[in-house]
């Protein structure tokens, strides 16, 4: 499971050009969903949002406090192309949860960040609708965080190779 946190004055999701979500100050998180999630990884995904030390305290000291510390609120909006692969220039998104799993899956995670926080603080957009999200950032900052279970599977993969550049290393008429 992956999130990007952006830390935001305000954001909101449109679907047909009708707000359909909005917030004040917090983080506005994409949420990608892998086919491989289960529910430790919505746990510490979920866990992670509310506890890192995005904002300053009142002393204007760096990183000092949670987005629960400053009671702000949170807009998830689930994106699957957080999890994408290449196919020469055309992104492809198998590694994604499919639709129907993943909507259940996501719902869930709304569902347990509400559990730990405050239910009226969590907003979301619409699962599957095209969407558009607006935001003005705060910083800008922006984290990515993904599960451990997942940075563990995707490390056992990757093999480090010595990588030779040749004269047509940015030809990629032949991919």
């Amino acid at each position: 499971m992956k999130a990007i946190i952006q830390r935001v004055m305000n954001a909101s999701v449109s679907v047909n050009e009708e707000v359909v979500s909005s917030i004040g100050r917090g983080a506005l998180v994409l949420v990608g969903i892998t086919s491989t999630d289960n529910t430790k990884d919505m746990e510490y995904i979920a866990r992670k949002i509310l506890s890192i030390k995005l904002f300053d305290d009142e002393n204007e000291k760096k990183w000092k406090r949670s987005i629960v510390d400053c009671d702000f609120e949170v807009l998830c909006v689930s994106q699957f192309t957080l999890y994408n692969t290449w196919k020469g220039n055309k992104p492809d998104f198998h590694l994604a949860m499919p639709s129907e799993n993943s909507k259940v899956f996501y719902e869930n995670f709304i569902e347990m960040l509400k559990c730990q926080y405050k239910p009226e603080k969590v907003k979301d957009g619409v699962f599957g609708a095209y969407m558009q999200v607006s935001l003005q950032n705060d910083g800008p900052v922006t984290l990515e965080l993904e599960s451990p279970a997942h940075i563990e599977k995707t490390s056992k993969k990757v093999k480090s190779a010595p990588v030779k550049l040749t004269e047509d290393a940015g030809d990629d008429t032949n991919r």
